[in-house]
């Protein structure tokens, strides 16, 4: 089916865009009719249809492509009856496009589970009060990594607790720094709350200090940070790096700094946090990464105001989190075997990693990936380095889902990947950033 423009109203051009979305009729990347064409064609002002475009970005579900126009956003904030705003991987073709850990690395949770059910739990809702071994782990976890974890909270996990953040501080149109390239999930969250997102550009240390002191004298509110394993780059703030950020910060003491510290126990770089550097400030450590997707929790230790505002909205809406989820992840924290595999898992994915990236550079190409599961390979042309990687068997990501204003790059996971095949596939990306795909015949 065609999608086709259709409204008098700006509310009624943008309700049909957002139907064509939802379809699967206007897929991600699809191009909107110019503003002038389609107030012709509709009959309108071009101030309507202007009008209809804005309430689309502003909602996330469009955004401005420069002297291209506007068009769907590559994962627009309503979810598509086709399905197609998951990357998908064809049979036979290996993944390293999802970003999820190894299944195989993961901890078993059956023991856990069996001691839970052996236990006598609150029932009602006793789960509001949280639950205080899981609180008094965190804060033992949280202090011996220098965060001060006086105040408290937990969330359903990173992007619950960032988007509270958000929220206890923030109005749409206020801008935000965020980095770039960045966390797919975050620049959609950041498009879909109206907010105006300003890219300051990463590189493995971090984002740039001087790139961030502009974006806070142009008026940014806020400033989103990856501690380590940055998600798509895998970079990991240097204690040099995080002084420099912090002097970046000094001369605006009201600004809001989220630090999303997703990897936490898988990663081997040391920490070396933001928080306190300004009188707002949310650090965010979540436990899918280590222990598992499903477990969709996340603790977060801020400034009393924060944390405060965050819990007060928390209990109008969902509540708390299950209080099942909380006494688990308690039990993970507090066992040795977990510790153990967890452990095991860091270093098998360091040696992923690294020997992913060293093969790469020894092949002579641009990549970075200091920490994580993720590496970032710079290409002349990210629809070909997709598109022959996934011919010669491999899904990888494209940057576009991650950047702003950063050159063209693929996104490798390597969860996936097993040391013996990191040679194959550094072969084919070597051939993947070679040029471009031939022309076709006529």
């Amino acid at each position: 089916m065609t999608f086709v423009l259709a409204g008098r109203t700006a509310s009624e051009i943008s309700t049909a865009v957002e139907t064509g979305v939802r379809s699967g009729d206007l897929p991600p990347g699809a191009a909107l009719p110019p503003i002038r064409a389609a107030a012709t064609q509709l009959g309108v002002s071009p101030a309507t249809v202007a009008a209809a475009y804005q309430s689309l970005r502003q909602r996330g579900i469009a955004e401005s492509a420069g002297r291209q126009g506007t068009r769907v956003r590559p994962r627009p904030s309503v979810a598509s009856a086709r399905g197609r705003f998951r990357l998908e991987v064809p049979p036979g073709v290996l993944d390293l496009a999802s970003g999820a850990p190894d299944p195989r690395l993961l901890p078993d949770l059956a023991p856990a589970f069996a001691a839970l059910a052996a236990a006598p739990a609150p029932t009602g809702y006793a789960g509001g009060t949280g639950h205080p071994p899981l609180r008094a782990k965190a804060r033992e976890l949280l202090t011996r990594d220098g965060i001060d974890a006086t105040e408290l909270a937990v969330v359903g996990g990173a992007l619950d607790g960032i988007e509270r953040l958000l929220g206890a501080h923030l109005l749409p149109g206020d801008r935000v720094a965020v980095e770039d390239p960045g966390w797919a999930n975050l620049l959609d969250l950041v498009a879909a709350l109206g907010l105006r997102p300003v890219p300051v550009p990463v590189d493995e240390s971090g984002p740039d200090p001087q790139r961030l002191a502009d974006a806070l004298r142009g008026g940014a509110r806020a400033v989103v940070v990856t501690s380590r394993a940055h998600n798509p780059t895998g970079a990991s703030v240097t204690a040099e790096r995080a002084a420099d950020l912090r002097a970046a910060l000094a001369p605006h003491p009201g600004v809001l700094v989220i630090e999303d510290d997703h990897a936490a126990e898988l990663s081997v770089e040391p920490l070396h946090p933001l928080s306190g550097a300004t009188e707002a400030w949310g650090f965010v450590r979540s436990v899918s990464k280590p222990y598992g997707p499903d477990l969709r929790l996340a603790v977060v230790a801020g400034d009393a105001t924060s944390i405060a505002r965050l819990t007060g909205r928390q209990r109008l809406g969902t509540g708390w989190v299950s209080l099942i989820l909380q006494r688990l992840v308690a039990a993970l924290w507090s066992d040795p075997a977990v510790a153990s595999t967890v452990a095991a898992a860091r270093d098998e994915y360091e040696a992923r990693r690294t020997g992913l990236v060293t093969a790469l550079r020894e092949r002579g190409l641009p990549v970075t990936g200091r920490t994580g599961i993720n590496v970032w390979l710079s290409v002349p042309d990210e629809t070909v380095a997709v598109a022959r990687l996934r011919e010669s068997g491999y899904a990888v990501a494209p940057g576009a889902l991650y950047r702003i204003n950063t050159p063209p790059a693929v996104r490798i996971t390597i969860a996936a990947l097993d040391l013996p095949a990191i040679p194959a596939l550094a072969d084919a990306a070597a051939h993947a950033a070679s040029g471009s795909l031939p022309t076709p015949a006529a």
